[in-house]
């Protein structure tokens, strides 16, 4: 938290959905902005600290699963004897490394791994963490260890962390309990919301961290243990994320075990509302994103991590069309660029449909429509106030570096269509979060010894 008011000013910034000249950015003591005047007089900038480039807001990382930052690069050949691969062969190998990493492993990969998010414009990432137990499957000494590896991670690069402690108890639709490789995820209800009171109480005060819940899907989670997650999710205020629908298989098994969709079943059995986030959404029919619409709950969408995994391509189109609110993430970080996301979101729906300009309206390029999308969709996958240069947002804020080779040359009002479509990706000159400009980090050399050493020790070479 800041203990004193800031100023900041730009010669040209994003603000409500669009680009707007000589603005005055004004940071209050809780580092949230506290006034932004577009058109500044000169005498009004005295004082303010003038920021290199054209300014953007940050983006929340609505999905992450720090861990398997460590199998990105790792798992692109087939099986034995030329097996098909799919999602469910792609899960056994992730599991390789879920079932072994250690809590001092997980901070060294989580550090690299948030301060790589930083660099593409991230400012706040939402963790689905289930590694809760010990890798035999027996609970650690203190339960929260895992846990805090991540936040010692973010705070160490200065990445905001919405922790959301996740709910596994069955290996599939119908049946009881995990497979031997899954038991280090295993947890209650009960277990989990003790992880919640304990992580709230260690991270209080913590800059940029807040804790939400989330159950790992509805063929991980019974109907019951769901019910009564969700119940005190609702009773604490806080955020809740699922995985659901994101393969064919998962769609199917769901019908034939209790005869519904699982979107579909979610609506019917759930008090779904502002703070649900739906992560993946692949498969789904008109009706069931209107309820979701109609819920007040958001989608996550992850296009590199659907695309690397074959999962397929979300209804862009439909859910946007009804209004529907979502946000982007970057899940097992393949990729770990905002820019790269939204322009593979655009590209799948380029392709499906084969028209160009899917997300663009009359007036609003597809860059622009995208970004909005996915910064409006922020705050509800973080509960926190995440949505912009505007009154009342957290004071986060990204600075193009107007030498970045796919920016030279662009004009003013096109810098966010290059940033989005141009490639290779342009960098950010400063990053700021809650009214404070990062520090380049000096421990860089160090956090890439670490990751480098934690590979080694879990694939060897």
């Amino acid at each position: 938290m800041n203990t004193e008011r800031q100023s900041f000013f730009a010669q040209q910034a994003w603000v409500q959905g669009r680009w707007a000249r000589d603005v005055l950015l004004n940071v209050d003591a809780a580092g949230l902005w506290s006034e932004v005047q577009i058109g500044a007089p000169v005498a009004e900038r005295f004082g303010a600290t003038v920021l290199v480039g054209p300014v953007l807001p940050a983006l929340v990382n609505a999905h992450s699963h720090a861990f398997q930052r460590a199998i990105a690069g790792l798992t692109e050949r087939q099986g034995a004897g030329g097996a098909s691969d799919d999602f469910w062969s792609w899960r056994d190998r992730m599991y390789s490394v879920a079932r072994r990493i250690t809590p001092e492993q997980l901070e060294a990969i989580a550090s690299l791994l948030y301060s790589e998010l930083l660099a593409g414009g991230y400012t706040q990432v939402c963790e689905f963490h289930y590694l809760h137990n010990a890798a035999d499957g027996a609970p650690h000494a203190d339960p929260i260890d895992m846990s805090l590896a991540l936040v010692r991670a973010a705070q160490r690069v200065g990445m905001g962390l919405t922790l959301l402690p996740t709910l596994y108890r069955h290996s599939g639709f119908g049946v009881q309990g995990l497979r031997e490789d899954q038991r280090r995820f295993a947890g209650t209800p009960e277990s989990l919301l003790r992880l919640v009171e304990d992580l709230q109480r260690q991270t209080l005060g913590l800059p940029g961290v807040n804790v939400g819940v989330a159950a790992h899907s509805l063929r991980a989670v019974d109907p019951a243990a769901l019910a009564e997650l969700a119940a005190e999710a609702a009773r604490r205020q806080l955020p809740v994320h699922i995985h659901i629908a994101e393969q064919v298989q998962e769609v199917q098994d769901c019908l034939a075990h209790t005869g519904q969709r699982p979107i579909a079943w979610l609506l019917e059995h759930v008090a779904m509302d502002e703070r649900w986030n739906l992560v993946h959404a692949t498969h789904t029919t008109p009706a069931e994103l209107q309820g979701v619409r109609d819920s007040g709950g958001a989608i996550v969408i992850c296009p590199s991590t659907e695309a690397n995994l074959g999962d397929g391509v979300f209804d862009y189109s439909g859910y946007t069309a009804l209004g529907g609110q979502w946000s982007i993430g970057s899940d097992s970080h393949v990729t770990r660029s905002w820019s790269e996301e939204l322009r593979l979101l655009e590209y799948s729906q380029r392709l499906t449909q084969r028209r160009r300009n899917v997300a663009a309206q009359p007036g609003v390029s597809s860059a622009a429509a995208l970004f909005e999308a996915a910064l409006a969709g922020g705050g509800s996958a973080t509960s926190l106030p995440m949505g912009g240069l505007q009154v009342g947002c957290r004071a986060d804020f990204l600075v193009l570096d107007s030498e970045s080779s796919s920016l030279l040359g662009v004009p003013a009002e096109s810098l966010l269509d290059a940033l989005v479509f141009s490639s290779p990706g342009a960098r950010f000159a400063q990053i700021g979060h809650a009214g404070k400009i990062a520090a380049r980090s000096d421990r860089t050399a160090q956090l890439r010894q670490e990751f480098t050493g934690t590979m080694k020790a879990l694939w060897g070479g």
